[in-house]
């Protein structure tokens, strides 16, 4: 795992800049103070890092993550398919960002399994990946994406595992900030006001469990 961290996903500060900015801008007003915030396959913490919550947890299979994280989140090496760990209904709001392209629909569907017993009611699952419908030139540059997923394959994923989407925006962010286009906060926040996307190719699905722990 640590090879990919060292080729294709490594450490770039433009990254803390754009989730900053999401958090700031977009994020925050979902999460309330008293929340319990899990974010799923962590990698730099670029995300949790920004938030501020009751409880924040991170969680990623690679070692090395954790030098990234907030000594005040609570951070777990394990793979995202093992949430054991947690006590059931006891999280509000969960993240996972490019994660399940990278899993099989196995995998996705033990992950949706588990998050369905460890959600509050209400408590929301929001995923923000590729979608293959706008970006399927790039999709599998990534040599470890395994699934492919667009706006509606992901919708119909979601339901037929027991999840219930609130709002789908099939274009919100860019593919990636590797372009010649500079990473600054005032583009950010101009890009998310913006009602038409230009060049998005990255989606965000936001869903609720149907029911509770079974």
């Amino acid at each position: 795992m640590g090879e990919y961290h060292d080729t294709r996903f490594t450490f770039d500060r433009r990254r803390e800049v754009l989730w900053k900015t999401l958090y700031d801008g977009y994020f925050r007003k979902l999460i309330d103070d008293g929340d319990c915030v899990l974010e799923l396959g962590a990698g730099y913490g670029h995300f949790i890092n920004q938030v501020r919550c009751r409880r924040r947890i991170a969680i990623d299979q690679w070692p090395g993550f954790v030098k990234y994280i907030d000594p005040a989140i609570e951070a777990k090496v394990t793979r995202v398919d093992d949430l054991s760990f947690l006590e059931d209904l006891s999280v509000d709001f969960i993240l996972a960002s490019n994660l399940f392209e990278h899993l099989t629909q196995t995998e996705f569907a033990t992950v949706l399994s588990q998050l369905k017993r460890k959600l509050r009611p209400g408590g929301t699952l929001n995923i923000l990946q590729p979608n293959y419908r706008v970006a399927y030139r790039e999709y599998f540059d990534d040599y470890t994406h395994v699934a492919v997923y667009s706006d509606l394959s992901m919708c119909d994923f979601l339901a037929a595992h027991g999840f219930r989407v609130v709002e789908c925006k099939p274009r919100f962010l860019p593919l990636t900030i590797k372009s010649r286009f500079p990473v600054w906060p005032g583009l950010i926040r101009l890009y998310l006001a913006l009602p038409v996307k230009p060049l998005a190719k990255q989606m965000l699905i936001r869903a609720v469990a149907e029911d509770g722990p079974a």
